[in-house]
Parts: structure tokens; C-alpha cells; sequence
């Protein structure tokens, strides 16, 4: 009986520690993204519910890093970086479906894909082709999470 007890006692302390470790990973990436908001981050690095009411995701996957969608998308993107910033959008890639990461999973993209997730954690978007900013902008700032945060810094400035 005591064997046991030890056995599930070194059970909840590894379980513990592994969820530890993996919020320390998962705020890492919190933390550099609000260092650089620019930086673009692997999917594989990133939890979607660890962003939930800090960010919105704009995730871009694809089959290859050379896939032309995949690199039109991302000129596209990276051209005009200071709008998305604006609007607190996280850039995530995921150009290798064999790694089957959490985002992946959770999003299920097949072939080339964009995806918006917004900080309620709820999907705006999923487009089969690029996306041009303004297009992408357009549809966050249509969102009532965006229509209350535009709101409040209009506010916050008055006061």
C-alpha cells in the first residue's frame, strides 16, 4: 500500500512539474511577443488558450515553407506589420503538417490556410488564398472586442 501511494505521489509531482515547465514555455513566448510585437513565432511554440484575452492569432499554414501562397502571404503580412501590431496580432507559422502540433490540431487546416483567432479564442476567419492586410484589418476592427478596445483607448485618452 505504501509502495503505491509513492508510486502515485512521484506521478502527481511529475505532472506538476511537466505543467510548470509548459507554462514557462507558453509565457516565454507571451513575453518575447510583447517585447517584439513583429516577430513571427512557430506554431510549434505556441498555445492558443495561453493567449486567450492577450492577443489574436493570425496563423498562416501551409505544406512547405516554399509554397507561393505561404511566402505571397507572409510579404503581405510582414509589409505592414505596425497595423496588425496595432490590434495586438500574434504572427504564427506552420509550414511542416507531419509535426502535428497543438495549433494544428485545434485548427485543422488542410493544404495552404489563414486563420484568425480572435482573444476571445473564437475563429474570425479561415481563408483558402493570402489575404491582403486591410482585408485582414477589416475584419478584426468589425469585431466587437475591437469596436470595446477602440472605445476604451478613445476614453482613456479624454480623461
Amino acid at each position: 500500500m505504501k509502495r503505491l501511494f509513492f508510486i502515485a505521489l512521484a506521478a502527481l509531482v511529475a505532472t506538476t512539474s511537466l505543467s510548470a515547465d509548459e507554462a514557462a514555455i507558453e509565457q516565454s513566448v507571451i513575453d518575447r511577443w510583447e517585447t517584439d510585437r513583429t516577430q513571427v513565432f512557430d506554431a510549434s511554440e505556441v498555445s492558443l488558450p495561453e493567449l486567450q484575452w492577450i492577443a489574436r492569432a493570425v496563423v498562416v499554414f501551409a505544406d512547405s515553407p516554399n509554397d507561393p501562397m505561404f511566402r505571397q502571404q507572409m510579404d503581405l503580412l510582414l509589409a505592414e506589420i505596425d497595423r496588425l501590431v496595432e490590434r495586438d496580432v500574434i504572427l504564427i507559422t506552420d509550414t511542416d503538417p507531419a509535426a502535428r502540433n497543438s495549433v494544428r490540431l485545434d485548427l485543422r487546416p488542410r493544404g495552404y490556410a489563414l486563420t484568425v483567432v480572435d482573444k476571445d479564442g473564437r475563429v474570425l476567419q479561415r481563408k483558402p488564398e493570402p489575404w491582403s492586410v486591410r482585408e485582414l484589418t477589416g475584419s478584426i476592427d468589425r469585431t466587437l472586442l475591437r469596436q470595446q478596445e477602440i472605445e476604451d483607448r478613445r476614453g482613456a485618452n479624454i480623461r
